[in-house]
C-alpha cells in the first residue's frame, strides 16, 4: 500500500489519513520521535503503520506531500483574492493557524522539503499575489519586498503555532496575536 491512495477503501483511507496527520503533528513537536510514538498518536499499532508505509523515510515523504496538500487547500479556502487585502490576510491567518502542526512540520526544518520536486512544493502564489495587492491598495508597506512580507507572515505563523503546541500561548489567542503583530509590522497607517 505504501502510498497509493486510489486503491484504499473508506476505512483504509481514514486510517492512512490519521497516520499522516499524526506524523505531521508528532514530528512538528519532536523530529526524533519514533515510529511507535507516531503509531500511538495515530491510534494504530506499529504493524498497521508498516502496512501503510514501509519505512520511516516513506512515511515522512508521504506526510510531507499530504501536508503540502493540506496547506494548499487551506490557502485556497481563505479566498485570498476576495475583498480588501487586509480582510483577506486576516482570513488567511485565521485559516492557517488550525493547520499549525502542518506548518511547523513543513517549515521548521528546511530539509523536509529538500526532496520534494518543484511542481509539488507548496504554492505560495496566492499569498504573494495577496501581498502585492495589499501594497497596491496602500495597506502593506511597499518599501518591503513581497518576499520579505511573506517571510514575516510565515515566521509569525511558525512561531505562534509552535508556542501554542507547547502550551506557552493559549491556542485561542494565537490568531489575534499573529494578526496584531503582523499588522503592526507591515501595514501602513
Amino acid at each position: 500500500m505504501g502510498g497509493d491512495v486510489k486503491e484504499l477503501s473508506g476505512p483504509q483511507a481514514r486510517t492512512r489519513a490519521a497516520i499522516l496527520r499524526a506524523t505531521a503533528s508528532v514530528l512538528a513537536r519532536d523530529r526524533t520521535a519514533t515510529l511507535p510514538e507516531i503509531a500511538a498518536a495515530a491510534e494504530v499499532g506499529r504493524t498497521t503503520l508498516h502496512r501503510y508505509f514501509i519505512d520511516r523515510d516513506r512515511l515522512v515523504y508521504e506526510a510531507t506531500l499530504d501536508s503540502i496538500r493540506v496547506i494548499n487547500e487551506t490557502i485556497a479556502a481563505a479566498a485570498t483574492d476576495e475583498g480588501p487585502a487586509i480582510d483577506a490576510m486576516r482570513r488567511l491567518i485565521t485559516t492557517m493557524v488550525p493547520v499549525g502542526d502542518r506548518i511547523v512540520f513543513l517549515f521548521a526544518d528546511p530539509a523536509i522539503l529538500r526532496d520534494i520536486p518543484a511542481e509539488n512544493q507548496p504554492d505560495h502564489t496566492p499569498i504573494m499575489q495577496l501581498i502585492a495587492r495589499g501594497q497596491q491598495q496602500g495597506v502593506f508597506d511597499s518599501e518591503l519586498s513581497v518576499e520579505w512580507i511573506e517571510l514575516t507572515l510565515f515566521a509569525l505563523l511558525l512561531r505562534g503555532c509552535r508556542e501554542a503546541a507547547r502550551g506557552v500561548v493559549p491556542p485561542r489567542s494565537v490568531v489575534t496575536s499573529i494578526i496584531r503583530i503582523f499588522e503592526r509590522g507591515v501595514t501602513l497607517g
